[in-house]
């Protein structure tokens, strides 16, 4: 089998596992967060360690991946190289430092998931604007679809960071969960999920590409779960939860 053959097979089995991971996340919330549960899923690390084993992956695979292809960088590849690591820096390093005092433990094994998940990624995304694709003239940097993408790439990192943001000054002003009610917390319950999706929503339409549209499915199919299981959270241990807010897409679900 040829690399060309097993990224296409690797691409298409991401994009079809997606729902797959999404159905079963409806039934199993995996432990770790406010639903940590000890042993169960394995020894925990400390929570800003767990968080940087999981993410930094993402920060060296996908460079690399790019890198050891021998295709150099244009314009528009170093761009997409830039979004990236804009994002994956500031979740391995500046999110779990900010958090560390308030940081649940992460078990082994989702760890070592969230490793997974991250190789997989850069791969993919990586070998396709470093060799797979055909390669991103000057001009589709003012393509609607990468000024589109990168717009909502930079609407989903905004609305990300703030709703931690948010989150940090409830914890720092009260030292335990608290109801949210500033920014986009007002619509959903995971907001900082719906930045995420809205980021990698824009990678896809930006990078124009099959690895780009199995991120952003993945996303949704990781986080959309996770989210709805927040918002069952949120409204069992706060009876005044505002009752209008959705899990992860304000106004419907």
């Amino acid at each position: 089998m040829t690399e060309a053959t097993f990224f296409q097979w690797l691409t298409w089995a991401w994009i079809l596992l997606a729902p797959v991971v999404f159905l079963a996340l409806l039934f199993v919330t995996v432990p770790y967060g406010r639903y940590h549960q000890g042993r169960s899923w394995g020894a925990p690390f400390s929570g800003m360690v767990g968080w940087i084993v999981m993410e930094l992956p993402a920060v060296l695979a996908m460079p690399l991946v790019f890198f050891v292809s021998g295709r150099a960088p244009g314009p528009v590849e170093a761009a997409f190289l830039v979004l990236w690591e804009v994002h994956y820096l500031h979740r391995t390093f500046v999110f779990p430092l900010r958090r560390r005092a308030y940081l649940e433990p992460v078990p082994v094994v989702v760890a070592l998931l969230g490793v997974l998940f991250n190789l997989a990624n850069g791969y993919l995304n990586g070998r396709w604007l470093g060799h797979f694709s055909p390669g991103y003239p000057t001009a589709w940097l003012w393509d609607p679809r990468f000024l589109a993408g990168t717009a909502l790439f930079a609407l989903g990192m905004t609305i990300n960071i703030h709703s931690d943001e948010v989150i940090l000054d409830l914890r720092k002003a009260g030292g335990g969960y608290q109801v949210p009610r500033r920014g986009v917390h007002r619509l959903v319950a995971s907001p900082n999920y719906l930045g995420e999706f809205l980021e990698w929503s824009g990678w896809a339409l930006a990078t124009w590409s099959l690895p780009g549209l199995a991120f952003a499915v993945w996303t949704f199919g990781n986080l959309g779960p996770r989210a709805r299981s927040h918002l069952q959270w949120y409204r069992k241990t706060f009876p005044d939860y505002p009752r209008e807010r959705k899990a992860i897409l304000p106004y419907l679900w």
